[in-house]
């Protein structure tokens, strides 16, 4: 089994989109932050689950797809690391995932 962490980064996304859901319901928010650590946790047992993003096409870089939102993680010796939680209809920023 591989350690799962986060960054600062992707916890700060997934904080202000859980901001953005509970504006309509809090219920909604909280269920999409309990089901965002649960398809992360299981990471840690299948760390390439997830697919290969398309526009990096890096084996170590991939990502789980939740409701909208692209997960998207690194995959290093012994941890997977979240780098960052995005709406899938916006652009990847390249420079947050090297």
């Amino acid at each position: 089994m591989v350690k799962v962490t986060w960054t600062d980064q992707a916890l700060d996304d997934l904080d202000s989109i859980c901001l953005f859901i509970a504006r309509d319901s809090l219920q909604y928010a909280k269920l999409f932050a309990i089901r965002a650590f649960e398809v992360t946790d299981r990471l840690e047992r299948f760390s390439k689950s997830g697919r290969v993003v398309p526009e990096i096409n890096r084996e170590d870089i991939r990502e789980i797809i939740l409701a909208h939102y692209r997960i998207i993680y690194r995959i290093i010796t012994e941890e997977v690391e979240i780098l960052t939680v995005h709406h899938g209809a916006s652009p990847l920023e390249f420079s947050n995932l090297s």
